[in-house]
């Protein structure tokens, strides 16, 4: 049974909340005995915390080469890496009905009049839209995961000294919106782009206009070698506190009856937008996919981070799950965290 700790959350009886106890039990069980390095563990049905399970992992913070051991528990921050895009993208959707951006049809330069030499025909046609759905054309890689490593695009972002210019000056690989292509690089410029359209710092944006109204209190942003905040991974949170913006979602933008972030914001994001493959696709700054349980496809939508941080949203079941993890180096993770989730999902009854 979830802890009682003063943050919201209502407690739900597992079979009140339409699991099967001990299937739900079993499956969380498994990975509190498991091998796998998983660190925490959130179930929330119709609204309310319904089981959750911490323990003891290897940890490594986004800054550090070296794992250090940590207790974890309900009221310990862990790193939520990637994560931290889907929060910024659920934030450009929050300050955009009130800051002077423009439709999302919007040429990215027309932010950046200082930049008039990469007004380029093919970087001309990548909108705002283009960066949420990771559709800009423009190169990046993401794919070597290995600590400080300089093959990695994302790398780049931590010491340059104009990391928005260095994104959008990357060469032209595709027509903007016709293919999928992972960047970090995108979301730090739609971080950059709220920044300049407010006048208010990105962490100030948050706290404000997404934490705050969630009652997150507890929570810390990373920042690059020059303090920026790193709004494509520093994200800091506890489990139960990424778990209310799972809620936030399956309630269409609404936290406890407040209007958080915009319905219509809430279901573009998890609208599949771009293909990514045969079974994922891509919204705005979110996956979605679809999982089989007992011959049934569900769909589903995601915010995933480095090592095996997971938030999924089930709308059918109405149901959010939280995976916290440490597997930083390990690029098939996801063969370790998708069946936890698809358990979870097994295990509900009615």
């Amino acid at each position: 049974m979830p802890a009682v700790i003063g943050d919201a959350w209502e407690i739900a009886d597992l079979a009140v909340a339409g699991f099967d106890p001990a299937e739900l039990c079993a499956a969380i069980d498994g990975v509190r005995t498991g091998k796998a390095n998983i660190h925490g563990l959130v179930v929330v049905r119709h609204g309310k915390l319904v089981a959750e399970m911490y323990r003891r992992g290897n940890d490594r913070s986004i800054w550090s080469p070296w794992t250090r051991d940590v207790e974890f528990g309900p009221t310990v921050l862990h790193d939520m890496r990637s994560i931290s895009k889907s929060v910024t993208g659920l934030l450009f959707g929050v300050v955009s009905r009130h800051a002077s951006i423009g439709p999302l049809t919007t040429p990215v330069l027309t932010f950046y009049p200082e930049y008039s030499d990469l007004r380029s025909e093919g970087r001309m046609a990548i909108t705002l839209e283009h960066l949420l759905t990771m559709s800009s054309g423009l190169a990046w890689n993401e794919s070597d995961t290995a600590y400080g490593s300089s093959s990695n695009s994302e790398t780049r972002l931590v010491w340059d000294w104009s990391p928005s210019r260095f994104v959008l000056s990357r060469p032209v690989e595709a027509q903007a919106g016709s293919r999928f292509n992972y960047s970090g690089g995108g979301t730090l410029v739609l971080a950059d782009i709220l920044v300049r359209a407010t006048g208010t710092s990105f962490k100030d944006l948050v706290r404000e206009e997404l934490f705050d109204p969630l009652g997150i209190r507890d929570w810390e942003w990373v920042g690059d070698l020059y303090g920026r905040t790193m709004a494509y991974s520093g994200l800091r949170l506890r489990p139960r506190d990424l778990a209310k913006i799972g809620q936030v979602l399956l309630d269409r933008g609404q936290w406890r009856g407040r209007q958080v972030v915009p319905a219509e914001w809430v279901a573009e994001s998890l609208r599949p937008h771009v293909a990514v493959s045969n079974a994922l696709q891509y919204g705005y700054q979110f996956w979605t996919g679809t999982v089989d349980v007992k011959g049934k496809l569900l769909a589903w939508s995601a915010a995933m981070g480095l090592g095996g941080q997971r938030l999924y949203v089930v709308p059918e079941l109405d149901l959010a799950v939280v995976i916290a993890a440490g597997d930083y180096e390990d690029r098939v993770v996801g063969r370790t965290v998708y069946p936890i989730f698809r358990s979870i999902v097994s295990a509900v009854r009615t």
